[in-house]
Order: C-alpha cells, then sequence, then structure tokens
C-alpha cells in the first residue's frame, strides 16, 4: 500500500502483488520476468496514457527496491495458543453470529436449509458487524479547524461520518481520546458537537477532503477532515464510537431539514455498503433514509444499487432504535417502476381499508382523535410525530377492546402514517430496458417518487453504452465514442406538466439536492429525480469525483433545473434553471474522464469532430432551458452564452 501511495497509484496495488509473485516465485527467471510484467503494463495501460504507463513501471521498481525478507525462528519459544478472532462479536445478534458470520467466514454451504428465513426476509442493519478494515488511509476529524458545516457527513459514500450535539454534561464518562467542540449556533453555551469517523468502516476514499471548506491558516493543506495512517487510532477509535454510539440520536424534529448543516444531525439509515470507494451513488441513498427513515419504501431495479444495497450476507439498510427502518425490495431491469407503483397502490388500499374502519369505530376511539388521525397534515417532522402519538393512542384503546373489526384496524392501522415511496435505479433500467415502465409509472399520476442514480453506463454489467451514455464518450458497444445525444428525461418527463422533475448533482450543489430530494417527496404526485453519479467507469480519480460533478455542472453538460407542477398556477414560473451559465467549455470537463481521452488518443480527429458537436448541442440545450425559465416569474437570470470559439466570450464571475 505505501509503495502504490510512492508511484502515485493511490489504492491500486495490482501491479506491486504482480511483481512481488513473479520476484520471488521463479515461474520465470527473475529479470526476464519482470521485463515481460513492464511490457505488459505499457501494452494494458498505453489507453489511459503515457502517465498512466510511467507510474505502473515506476510502481514494479518501487517494487523489487521495497521487498525485503522476514525471518521466521525455527521454532517458537513457547508452546503457541491457537486463537481464532471471532468475526463478529458476542454482542452481535443471534442470526448474525449462526448464520451471516458463517456465511462472512466462507462456510454458507455448511449451514442448513432450516437456518435460513423461510420467506427469503433477511435481518437489516448487518453491515455494522462486517467491520471490512479495507483502508489503511482514514478520515480524522480535528475539532479547532472544524466549521461545523456538514459537508464531509453530506457526502460520506459510506455513512462512516457522523454528527451529533449534545449537553456538556454527557461527556463525564468520555474517554480521554473522545473528542468535542462548543457548537457553533448561538444560544447553546452548554451544548457540545462531535463529529465522529467508523474508521473500521472508512474505505479511505477522500472525498470528505474535498469536500471539507475548512482549512488551517498554519499549516499548508491541513483541512478540519483529512486523511491520516489508521493503526495508530484503531483502539482508541473503538472505544470513542462505543461512548458515540452511547449518546442519544438528535431528535428529529428539532433538527433543521432544509440545510445541509442540519442534515448531518440525521441519523442514516443505509450504513457501511460495500459499493466501491467514492461511489457517486451511496450518498443520495443515505440522504433517502436520513429524510424521510422508517416511513421510507424503496423499489430498488437490479444493478449496482440493488447489489450494495441486498447483497448477501449483509445489507446496508437499517433500523432506528425503535426497531423500525426503511422497507426495501429488489425487482428486474424491466418491471421496477411498476413493482414501485404496486408499493403505492397496495398502500393506498391499505389507508383507505383503515380509514374506513376508523370511522366506523369513532364512538369507541373518539369523534377528536378519529378526526385528527383522518385529516391532521403530515408534511413536516413535528406533524408526523404527532400522528404517531395519536397512532399509539388509537392502538392502546384497540387493544383494550375484543372485537374483531378492532383486530382488523390494529393490522392496518401503521398506514396512517404517511408512507414514503421511492423507485430507484440506475441509468440502465430508466433510460433503457425499464424505460417504458418508467414512462407509464409517471404518467399514473400516482404519488411516487424515481429516484435515478445516473452514471450515464451500465455500471455493473460492465460498462456498457446506454441511452445515457453522452454523445462522443467511449463504452462498450460504443468503441469508437458514441454517436448520438444523451436522452434527455427530465424534458421527456416535464412534458407532462404533472411530474415534478429535478435534475441534481451532490457535488455540483449539495444544498440544492437536498432541496430537490424534499420537494420531490413533498409534491402530492408523480416526481422524477435525476441524480449524477460519478462512477469508476468514468476512468476518473475517484478522490476528486465531487469535483468532476462540479465541472459536469459549471461545463454545462449537466444543468440542475427543478420542475414544480404545484407553482403552475401561481404567478411563479414552475421551471427553475439553479445553475448559472456554463463557464468552463465542455472539454475542460471531458479531458479529465478516460472514456473520452481514450478516444483522443486512438482517433484525436474524430474526438475533436464529436467534442465539437457536443459542445453545440450543450449550447442548444441551454437555448431551451432558457426560453423555459424566463418567462414570467422565472428566477433565472440570464447571461451572456458561453461560446468557445469567441475569444472575448463571457464567463460567470
Amino acid at each position: 500500500n505505501r509503495t502504490a501511495r510512492e508511484a502515485g497509484m493511490g489504492a491500486l496495488t495490482n501491479t506491486i502483488m504482480q511483481t512481488c509473485f513473479f520476484a520471488l516465485s521463479r515461474v520465470l527467471p527473475r529479470d526476464e520476468a519482470i521485463a515481460k510484467i513492464k511490457e505488459a503494463a505499457a501494452k494494458t495501460y498505453a489507453k489511459k496514457g503515457r502517465e498512466a504507463v510511467r507510474r505502473n513501471v515506476e510502481a514494479i521498481d518501487r517494487t523489487l527496491a521495497a521487498l525485503s525478507r522476514v525471518a521466521v525462528p525455527e521454532a517458537l519459544a513457547d508452546e503457541p495458543t491457537r486463537v481464532r478472532l471471532p468475526l463478529v462479536p458476542d454482542t452481535a445478534p443471534d442470526f448474525v453470529r449462526r448464520v451471516t458470520a458463517t456465511m462472512m467466514a466462507g462456510r454458507g454451504d455448511s449451514l442448513p436449509v432450516s437456518a435460513l428465513p423461510a420467506d427469503g426476509t433477511y435481518p437489516s442493519g448487518t453491515t455494522r458487524w462486517e467491520k471490512r478494515n479495507v483502508s489503511d488511509s482514514v478520515a480524522k476529524w480535528e475539532p479547532d479547524l472544524c466549521v461545523q458545516c456538514g459537508n464531509c457527513a453530506f457526502v460520506c459514500p459510506h455513512s462512516v461520518i457522523r454528527a451529533k450535539f449534545y449537553p456538556a454534561a454527557a461527556l463525564a464518562d468520555a474517554p480521554a481520546t473522545f473528542r468535542s467542540a462548543p457548537i457553533s449556533a448561538r444560544g447553546f453555551p452548554e451544548t457540545r458537537y462531535t463529529l465522529e469517523v467508523y474508521v473500521e468502516d472508512c474505505t479511505g476514499c477522500g472525498l470528505c477532503v474535498e469536500a471539507c471548506p475548512a482549512r488551517s491558516l498554519l499549516v499548508s493543506g491541513a483541512r478540519a477532515i483529512g486523511m491520516t495512517d489508521k493503526a495508530p487510532l484503531l483502539d482508541a477509535a473503538r472505544e470513542n464510537i462505543t461512548f458515540f454510539e452511547s449518546l442519544p440520536v438528535n431528535d428529529r424534529a428539532r433538527v433543521d431539514f432544509s440545510s445541509v448543516r442540519g442534515a448531518q444531525f440525521l441519523e442514516p439509515l443505509f450504513e457501511f455498503s460495500g459499493a466501491c470507494a467514492g461511489c457517486g451513488e451511496t450518498p443520495y441513498l443515505k440522504l433517502l433514509s436520513q429524510l424521510f427513515g422508517d416511513r421510507l419504501l424503496v423499489a430498488n431495479a437490479t444493478g449496482c444499487s440493488s447489489i450494495y444495497g441486498g447483497n448477501l450476507p449483509t445489507t446496508p439498510w437499517t433500523t432506528n432504535a425503535d426497531g423500525r427502518g426503511p422497507a426495501w425490495s429488489n425487482s428486474l431491469f424491466e418491471d421496477n417502476a411498476e413493482f414501485g407503483l404496486g408499493f403505492r397502490l397496495a398502500g393506498d388500499a391499505h389507508l383507505a381499508t383503515a380509514l374506513r374502519l376508523l370511522r366506523s369505530l369513532a364512538a369507541t376511539l373518539g369523534d377528536d382523535l378519529v378526526h385528527d388521525l383522518a385529516s391532521a397534515p403530515q408534511r413536516t417532522e413535528s406533524e408526523l410525530r404527532l400522528q404517531r402519538e395519536r397512532v399509539a393512542a388509537a392502538k392502546a384503546k384497540l387493544l383494550a377492546l375484543d372485537s374483531e373489526p378492532a383486530r382488523e384496524l390494529l393490522s392496518v392501522i401503521g398506514h396512517l402514517v404517511r408512507r414514503s415511496v421511492w423507485i430507484v435505479g440506475g441509468d440502465g433500467w430508466a433510460y433503457d430496458i425499464g424505460s417504458s415502465g418508467v414512462d407509464h409509472v409517471l404518467a399514473s399520476g400516482r404519488d411516487v417518487n424515481v429516484l435515478v442514480l445516473d452514471t450515464e453506463v451500465y455500471s455493473n454489467t460492465g460498462g456498457q453504452m446506454s441511452k445515457a451514455t453522452p454523445l462522443g464518450a467511449v463504452a462498450k458497444f460504443a468503441a469508437g465514442g458514441k454517436q448520438s445525444v444523451k436522452k434527455d428525461l427530465a424534458l421527456q418527463a416535464i412534458s407532462y406538466g404533472n411530474v415534478y422533475v429535478a435534475r441534481v448533482a451532490m457535488g455540483g450543489n449539495p444544498q440544492h439536492t437536498l432541496l430537490a430530494l424534499r420537494e420531490a417527496e413533498a409534491y402530492p404526485g408523480p416526481s422524477l429525480v435525476l441524480a449524477y453519479s460519478h462512477c469508476i467507469a468514468h476512468g476518473i480519480d475517484m478522490s476528486r469525483g465531487l469535483e468532476q460533478q462540479d465541472l459536469a455542472v459549471s461545463s454545462g453538460h449537466w444543468p440542475l433545473l427543478r420542475y414544480n407542477p404545484a407553482l403552475r398556477d401561481t404567478d411563479r414560473n414552475p421551471f427553475v434553471l439553479d445553475s448559472p451559465r456554463p463557464r468552463v467549455p465542455l472539454a475542460e470537463y471531458a479531458r479529465r474522464e478516460l472514456r473520452y481521452t481514450m478516444l483522443a488518443r486512438a482517433h484525436p480527429e474524430e474526438s475533436a469532430r464529436l467534442l465539437a458537436l457536443a459542445q453545440e448541442i450543450v449550447n442548444q440545450k441551454w437555448e431551451t432551458y432558457e426560453e423555459m425559465a424566463s418567462r414570467a416569474g422565472s428566477h433565472f437570470h440570464p447571461v451572456q452564452p458561453f461560446d468557445p470559439h469567441h475569444a472575448g466570450a463571457r464567463r460567470r464571475p
């Protein structure tokens, strides 16, 4: 790992391990083997450019220099005691210790069928017991530099950075190494703030460092969150995390959902997934779980999100302290939208049944309670809490009754708390194989939310082209660069007129992402949120994924927008263009991604032609969006268009 970092390879160690093997095994003469490895590296990584080849060759040379012999004694002074450390602690649930741990140990075939859930429903929140320790470099918080903005926790792909505020008196029993700071909000002098990093679950992706705005004035490059060696922190970190988890989770009714700063205090119910380090998709799912909590129902199309979302033996979807959490299930590429619509239809039917039974028992339950249960608003967290309290009160009365109507109402009374249905999948599903289903569901008019995690390629199955792949990008089945433009799913959905539509990019504007998800969920009809998700398939440095998202927005490739049909009957324009005019050429965005530069090296003229066409498409799209946004009541203030061929083209200050 150290050699990889010194050679500029980051966390990529395959070339180094290959060199070790051939240098030590003598399968081939050592010099001959090393020469062939370098030759293979030059051939394999040529498409990634000279710098990639140079780094691999340097890694090979550094590996040979770093190899050293470890002396193993002929015999041990004392008889060794063989101890196999448990994969999960004794505090883990029974199912995790009996079944999950057996699978994690690679002995799943030894389990009898009777040990497995008969209905295929596995316990939630089991990733917390799977301490993978995949990175020896982890995030570390510096309280003295921190401005408590919440950006690092917001973008963390694996939910390993969490924040809490609590009374200063709670630190009486804190470990000596537990870190805290006075909360930066005014009027709370006795309140402390802690940002805790779950180091055994951290993948070392570095996105938190990229998102951190707080820099040291004394130490060059130092920020409030930075990367450091894990080994010296590990023992103390375990003790600190145990104490951190003993602190109460912050009351959702006291948290400001409308800001990134406030969202950091919401408990994530999607945690420690096995997604790629620096994944661009998982922060959006984590945010869904934070915003909508145990009201969340997720229909998940097959793809990356179904693999890291429900891959056995562990699952990242988890529960809160009350044992409640999101309900999640996976369906196929071709029918997931309809599958999720079924969630809504079933929930609405259960709600109708609950309301009918509720009104029939009004004399027993009380007219006021029945009226409030049936008609009280449920949009804010405080309103939802009051509804839960009313449901609990009704349950207590129903349990005292010995009647069939009471028992029937008890079976569906939970549906009186508003459900939040989300249909989730990638662009391969939404733009391609499941596109007719997505269109059908959006046209239904029902209160469902569609979240598309758009990586612009079939990421999970190996990088095939989808209809979301941009013009000029290289992918499987588009080796010469995609010849057609990316489908504009946003405009297609907007054309219905009654569908809430947003295009978001967490790296481009995290506050906008938060706003759009909340608006989509609050809208009482179909909604579509397209979320830009950087991906390892793009051929980028994943630690700079947020910067690449920002470039996608700044270049006009991914304009941020919202279309809210709820505003149609007001004097405000329902279409809001939330991005400024493109201020960098598309080429600035494209040159940082291998999917574009591969073609530039192999066929420079064709690459230049496609990139010029792509820039024209960006300009044309902006004309369309500007025309839509410039109607009366629009929030958009147009500036001069960006023209890459004009030296005096105006840029946004």
